[in-house]
């Protein structure tokens, strides 16, 4: 059974989201802009808070930009999340080195914990997210071992800091193309509800359906449409990714966080998983 809270514990009232463009929500479309799992979790929390509460007194934050490296969500937003001081913070990052030739996971791992031991400091829960088992998708597949080898310092971290894990690696709903966007590097919008129902798990809520429940059969695409898809996602998503990366580039270099500061959470009904 994942660790959440432990039974009693009243329920919390303020969260801060920290991260990439997985906790932006990349992926996941709404009125406003990008919605994503975060803030699926944070209705979560709201209605489940609002039982014990004043309506409206659940407070959210989300300072996650789109293709910010470790270092850099280190630098910005976890200093950020320190002086907020919510009671929960989840904290996922490193994705995005991970997917470089330099990144190095035990370096990484040093200076996750660095940011982990900071915030541990100050807020009483921080939940830690593994990566995806990345086996059988195109490209990333190759990078299963470096990803495998965060986990495993992303875990050891977890228990030296008594954080709970939302263990991606072991959501199986994940390798299913429906649950990935059609650039296959971010979520979909069930995608998204899947980790969000899954999170509420690990913090001990009864979430309102099973995030690993089957997906409704579908029949198998014929292998000249596989082509066509991998030819079109190569030409639209894959090269100007790649160009990106060779120019030091990042989609997130003009982007601020959604919601730099800790306020009541008033998001439409469309955010609830």
């Amino acid at each position: 059974m994942p660790r959440g809270r432990p039974a009693g514990v009243p329920p919390i009232g303020s969260y801060t989201a920290v991260g990439d463009s997985f906790t932006e929500g990349v992926g996941d479309p709404g009125p406003g802009g990008w919605i994503g799992w975060a803030d699926r979790l944070a209705a979560l929390l709201a209605d489940r808070h609002a039982e014990h509460a004043p309506p409206g007194s659940f407070r959210y934050a989300n300072l996650a930009v789109r293709g910010r490296l470790l270092d850099r969500i280190v630098a910005e937003q976890v200093p950020r999340a320190v002086e907020l001081a919510p009671e929960l913070v989840t904290f996922c990052a490193g994705g995005n080195d991970i997917l470089r030739p330099s990144g190095d996971p035990d370096l990484l791992a040093e200076r996750f914990e660095q940011a982990v031991a900071a915030l541990r400091a100050v807020v009483p829960t921080v939940m830690v997210c593994t990566g995806f088992d990345t086996r059988g998708v195109p490209v990333l597949g190759l990078l299963r071992g470096k990803i495998a080898t965060y986990n495993a310092h992303i875990r050891a971290v977890a228990d030296r800091y008594d954080c709970p894990v939302l263990d991606l690696w072991s959501l199986r709903a994940m390798r299913d193309r429906r649950a990935w966007s059609e650039d296959r590097l971010h979520l979909s919008t069930e995608g998204h509800v899947r980790v969000a129902l899954r999170a509420a798990q690990v913090l001990g809520l009864t979430p309102p359906a099973d995030p690993d429940q089957p997906w409704p059969p579908q029949a198998r695409p014929l292998r000249s449409q596989v082509r066509r898809d991998n030819i079109h996602w190569a030409r639209e998503h894959l090269v100007p990714w790649i160009g990106r990366r060779l120019r030091g580039e990042s989609s997130g270099d003009d982007v601020l966080p959604k919601r730099p500061e800790l306020v009541p959470l008033e998001l439409p009904g469309a955010v609830e998983a």
